[in-house]
């Protein structure tokens, strides 16, 4: 049984409680290049938020690596050091814990508010600054040459959003809750970039009828005939993606994935081809309702990682742990070592008994 803790870099630095807390685990996956973000941090001595202002690089950014690119990590100006992922993970390899760099690949907000065109669109023109697109060829080989660098020394690697970022984004007061049906959220999760409308264009679909029937569609809450052919565009561009990512990498690879192919985000919908090219899948498996999601991610016949908090509730994990067990999973990853309080902290013990001693 796989048992992962997920934390950030100024976690563990600064606080020597913080090795304590993975008791039971084998291996933690520790930010290596991340989005920007608000972080909590109530364990830790000497602050209680983190506030990560842009998706950065927790490795050195080498400037002999990225001269001369347009798309380039930032270093964090809110951490002490240039190599914080490594100095955090050389204390916990001192406690005995395997290290994975956990690795965002299209999801950074920075990025695209400065390069919009990089950026998916929707079908009315609307961009969504945060989501990198993969059919464009800058945007992979920057996602491959950022996984290399964030992976050095690394033990394993999580690779989070690879694939294609969505209508869905928790940003700054969002106000979009409720506001569409679930088929209007599908169609305006498709990317309606130029380099996808060549994709459709190779298909055999004229884009401009595309982009109508797509916002009919949205209006209506309807179907549209072609709705195999942006999928196949979508995963096309996925594949791609992760081919040239992996080929750079070579350590063992745990891939954020969803069974249902329609899905964008964090954890993008698995292609045919996905399962076959990782050692191991990570599958959101939050709110304890979700062991139908590990049963259809472990037909992909690849070892699958249930991803569980801790943070949204604080009854029924143990029974969930052996739910998602019993479903099929064969780790699990917990979210999250840094972000929990200390009464959320034993749950993780809680489900780590859970699944050890079954029943």
């Amino acid at each position: 049984m796989r048992l992962t803790g997920h934390a950030y870099p100024w976690d563990v630095l600064g606080d020597p409680g913080f090795v304590a807390r993975t008791t039971g685990l084998t291996t933690v996956a520790l930010a290596s290049a991340y989005h920007s973000v608000r972080a909590a941090t109530p364990l830790h001595p000497s602050h209680q938020l983190v506030e990560a202002r842009y998706a950065a690089l927790y490795r050195p950014v080498r400037e002999s690596v990225w001269r001369g690119r347009r798309l380039r990590p930032l270093r964090p100006a809110w951490m002490s050091t240039s190599d914080s992922w490594g100095e955090a993970a050389a204390v916990l390899r001192a406690a005995g814990l395997r290290v994975s760099a956990w690795v965002v690949l299209t999801h950074n907000s920075r990025l695209g508010n400065e390069f919009p065109d990089v950026a998916v669109v929707n079908c009315f023109g609307d961009r969504y600054p945060y989501a990198l697109c993969p059919s464009r060829p800058e945007v992979r080989e920057y996602a491959a040459t950022l996984a290399l660098e964030a992976a050095a020394d690394a033990d394993e690697v999580s690779l989070e959003a690879c694939g294609q970022l969505g209508l869905t984004h928790q940003s700054h007061h969002e106000k979009t809750d409720g506001a569409w049906t679930v088929p209007a959220q599908r169609w305006l999760s498709v990317c309606c970039c130029d380099a996808c409308q060549r994709g459709w264009s190779s298909r055999g679909l004229d884009p401009t009828w595309v982009l109508s029937t797509l916002r009919e569609a949205v209006r209506t809450s309807g179907d549209v005939p072609f709705a195999a052919d942006l999928l196949a565009v979508r995963h096309a561009a996925t594949d791609l993606l992760r081919a040239e990512v992996l080929a750079n990498l070579s350590v063992p690879v745990t891939l954020h994935a969803h069974p249902d192919p329609w899905v964008t985000g964090a954890s993008p919908g698995l292609t045919p081809t996905a399962g076959a090219d990782v050692a191991a899948l990570i599958v959101p498996a939050w709110p304890t309702n979700s062991a139908p999601v590990v049963e259809a991610a472990v037909v992909s016949g690849r070892p699958v990682d249930a991803y569980v908090t801790v943070l949204a509730t604080d009854e029924g994990l143990p029974d969930h742990a052996r739910r998602v067990v019993s479903a099929g999973a064969t780790g699990l990853a917990f979210y999250h070592l840094g972000l929990a309080p200390a009464w959320r902290q034993p749950l993780i013990t809680e489900m780590i008994r859970a699944v050890a001693q079954p029943g």
